[in-house]
């Protein structure tokens, strides 16, 4: 009577160990072939412990038949399918898919064998109540299911062998979850093992606890929980775990190399960060630290339950050595642009007021030799050049601090008529064809610059005595013709003025086109469309 009150005990520990398992594995797992093979694999095993329970409780012949088919059935179905599992775990199982498709004829014929036996005899020779003899085939299925079984362990001890922890730990509990309740029932059928009472369940109860623990801490069956554990371990990005007690629970494989790996704990982890910052980062969410060659920016979150209770510690590490080489190299960039603008500048607008100076001057020069000089004409000359001489220092300030005067810059219009006004001893005219609206004031300041260089090149250089200007207000463009009498040339070459010229109508989706021809002067023919997508 104890005897069967403990066998009952142990089958239902047994039953909740392994009901427990299932359940798990049902909410945990995934959907796919492995996990259901697994479930099917556990569900022999309840199979053969209801039947144990049956058995202890059969009263005829009749009752313990229906127990010993119950307890058949899972027995029949568990080494197939563990081996199944096996051969999916550890990935060999679409290398030999079609062995794996014989493996379940193998469970139905011995399941097939067992029910006809009242026919042939060749299971069992002898069944009766309280008296069983086995036959032929119980024996060879028996070693079929050893074979199935065996190879399945064999299969996980390989696994163990692959590089991954979590893996390896995987397998190994697995092993022990079969290995440990066959080599117990091995005993206690050789009676090795024999003190009147069936171990075998209390070492189901055993595999269902190892099971639980590969599936809670080892994420078995659970691909998401793998996929995001190897994505966190091989990601370029340190990533540390500190529980409430500040014990590092987790560190991946970038982590392990940061600080060369010296801390175990939340403390030490921030004595040997402090090194390098010079404010408290345990105080702080996030921080900047500049280590050797290279930067990086250190996050730190804490991880709260539903509650609200803090239950960990999360800290982040990545790489930003990448974003301060961009923002030293944008800043250089950044330099350069404003060395190249003043340079533009100072070659646009300074070059143009002296060239005026130098104009005037040389007229002035002339007028002192000439004793019938007008006097007043005379001092009108010198305010002129000390007006252009006042304006060019205003030029170089504004083009220091960035700034330009566009006080008549409100048409394209009265910005040429300006560089115009301005010019003494050279003839001018200029045409105005349509009429100017304010679809053409978004180039005024590029037209009044390319212009002004020009007239400013023609000043400098041809001797010319005469300058047209032609201005075109045209509904799909501007069109703007400088034309002087000067001496010309046969070779044009593009410095810094006429390659400014250039490139300021080109930004605008224009064309500037240079001719000369050495004795004929020089033309410049400037087009530039006012509505985009126009062409030219």
């Amino acid at each position: 009577m104890v005897k069967t009150a403990f066998s009952v005990i142990l089958l239902l520990v047994g039953l909740v160990c392994m009901s427990g398992t299932i359940t798990w594995v049902i909410r945990k797992g995934n959907n796919n072939r492995m996990t259901r093979i697994f479930v099917l694999c556990q569900c022999s095993v309840v199979a053969w412990l209801i039947s144990q329970f049956l058995i202890l409780f059969s009263e005829s012949t009749h009752q313990l038949w229906i127990s010993y088919l119950i307890g058949n059935v899972g027995i029949a179905f568990f080494g197939p399918l563990w081996l199944m599992f096996s051969a999916e775990f550890s990935g060999i199982g679409a290398k030999y898919k079609q062995l794996m498709y014989v493996l379940p004829v193998i469970s139905v014929s011995a399941v097939l064998i067992v029910l006809s036996n009242p026919i042939h005899g060749l299971y069992y020779s002898m069944f009766e109540f309280g008296h069983i003899e086995y036959a032929v085939f119980f024996y060879i299925f028996q070693i079929i299911y050893y074979v199935c079984i065996i190879s399945g362990i064999t299969l996980l001890c390989l696994k163990q062998t692959q590089k991954s922890k979590q893996t390896t730990s995987q397998a190994a509990l697995l092993t022990l979850s079969t290995a440990v309740p066959l080599a117990i029932n091995t005993l206690t059928l050789t009676h090795v093992i024999d003190i009147g009472i069936e171990l075998t369940p209390l070492f189901f109860a055993f595999s269902g606890l190892m099971i639980i623990l590969a599936l809670s801490r080892y994420g078995l069956l659970n691909i998401n929980r793998i996929a995001i554990n190897d994505t966190i371990n091989n990601i370029k990005s340190g990533v540390l775990v500190f529980d409430n007690d500040g014990v590092m629970s987790f560190r991946n494989k970038y982590a392990e190399k940061f600080l060369e790996g010296q801390y175990n704990d939340y403390s030490s982890f921030c004595e040997a960060l402090g090194k390098y910052t010079e404010n408290d980062t345990d105080s702080k969410e996030s921080a900047d630290i500049h280590i050797g060659a290279g930067y990086y920016n250190v996050v730190f979150s804490d991880v709260c339950e539903k509650s609200g209770n803090k239950v960990a510690k999360v800290v982040t590490i990545n790489d930003i050595t990448e974003f301060y080489d961009l923002a030293a190299a944008e800043k250089k960039l950044s330099l350069e642009q404003e060395r190249n603008r003043i340079a533009q500048e100072m070659h646009d607008s300074a070059g143009h007021t002296f060239t005026m100076i130098s104009s005037l001057a040389r007229i002035l020069k002339q007028r002192i030799s000439d004793k019938n000089t007008d006097i007043s004409e005379t001092q009108e000359y010198i305010s002129e050049i000390d007006g252009l001489s006042r304006s060019g220092v205003t030029q170089l300030r504004c083009t220091i601090n960035n700034l330009r005067e566009d006080s008549f810059m409100t048409s394209i219009t009265g910005a040429v008529r300006t560089v115009l006004d301005a010019l003494r001893n050279t003839e001018t005219d200029l045409c105005i064809q349509g009429t100017e609206d304010e679809r053409y004031s978004f180039c005024i300041r590029e037209v009044y610059d390319s212009f002004r260089e020009t007239v400013t090149n023609t000043v400098r250089y041809s001797d010319a005595s005469r300058i047209d200007v032609i201005l075109k207000f045209l509904d799909d463009r501007l069109e703007l013709y400088i034309l002087d009498n000067g001496r010309g040339c046969g070779e044009i070459h593009e410095n810094n003025g006429l390659r400014g010229i250039r490139e300021r109508t080109e930004k605008l989706g224009g064309t500037v086109r240079f001719t000369s021809v050495e004795g004929e002067g020089f033309s410049t023919v400037i087009k530039i469309p006012i509505n985009k997508g126009v062409k030219i």
